[in-house]
């Protein structure tokens, strides 16, 4: 049995629960790829796995448990230079997937941003879909600076649809440079967003009892969205947006990001033992686009 170095958990807790650990090397199936992984996208979701949540139907939990859900490396197989996503231990110097969840990278894409690319920008491409949006609206995105946030601000403004994004008064130029009108968040935030309306539609991408505002502001709940809160989505009637990851999706939007007409806003790489860092990051909240590990 041939053993790999991973970050993982051998028990749920806090980020410096995450360390290397040693697991076996995956050995690919029929249909399947072994790609050595250069990079390895960090998520909030990730860190709520560490922390003891579980995806729903995910099996029986086997320490160590090794979080992860998008990566960029090199198919062994080919030597090609791939993108692709799986659900958990990406971060990993190996992955194997199906063939039909990676795509090529293109060479003007760095292993960085094409590793941080696939979770965010394809649960952004899904909200703009569920939600419906069409050129001349007005979409409210709260949370605007963060992973998803950064996606669909840009992939919206780039349909011709006004977005107004909430973040901290660090962020403000960050987002207008997106295409975005900022609004601060914090007292007095509903008032400012009054004055920003009236809005067609809103994703919640912070959670923290955003959807109350936005119920506030958009009377058609079906048009008001969220991937950070699901139980506040459920009680008040709102949509519960989860991420439908293909690879026509994933090649989409890499072939957006080579053409230079969208920016993944990379604010912190790690390399892989410092996996612990990275989580404690992405747990102030208040970061700029994804923070991602450098594996190989």
């Amino acid at each position: 049995m041939t053993l790999m170095r991973a970050a993982g958990v051998a028990e749920f807790g806090a980020a410096d629960r995450l360390r290397i650990v040693e697991v076996p090397r995956p050995v690919p199936g029929p249909g399947e790829v072994l790609v050595r992984v250069r990079a390895a996208g960090v998520q909030p979701a990730d860190v709520a796995v560490r922390s003891g949540w579980l995806p729903p139907g995910a099996p029986p939990v086997e320490f160590p448990v090794v979080p992860g859900n998008e990566f960029a490396g090199i198919a062994e197989a080919t030597g090609e230079a791939v993108v692709g996503f799986r659900t958990m231990r990406c971060y990993a110097e190996y992955v194997t997937v199906p063939e039909s969840q990676v795509v090529p990278k293109p060479g003007g894409v760095d292993w960085a941003a094409a590793g941080a690319l696939s979770a965010s920008g394809q649960t952004a491409h899904t909200a703009l879909e569920r939600l419906g949006l069409r050129e001349g609206e007005t979409l409210l995105v709260h949370g605007a600076a963060g992973g998803v946030g950064t996606m669909i601000t840009q992939l919206a403004v780039r349909q011709g649809v006004r977005v107004v994004g909430t973040g901290s008064a660090a962020n403000q130029d960050y987002l207008a440079d997106l295409g975005a009108t900022p609004v601060e968040y914090g007292d007095g935030e509903l008032d400012r967003l009054k004055e920003q309306g009236p809005f067609d539609s809103v994703l919640d991408a912070a959670g923290k009892g955003n959807l109350r505002t936005s119920v506030e502001l958009v009377a058609d709940r079906a048009r008001i969205g969220s991937i950070a809160d699901w139980e506040l989505a459920r009680e008040l009637g709102c949509l519960w947006i989860g991420s439908d990851r293909n690879r026509g999706r994933l090649a989409e939007l890499l072939d957006l990001v080579s053409a230079g007409e969208l920016r993944v806003n990379v604010r912190a790489a790690y390399p892989l033992e410092e996996a612990f860092q990275a989580h404690a990051d992405i747990e102030t909240g208040h970061g700029r686009g994804k923070v991602v590990l450098i594996v190989g």
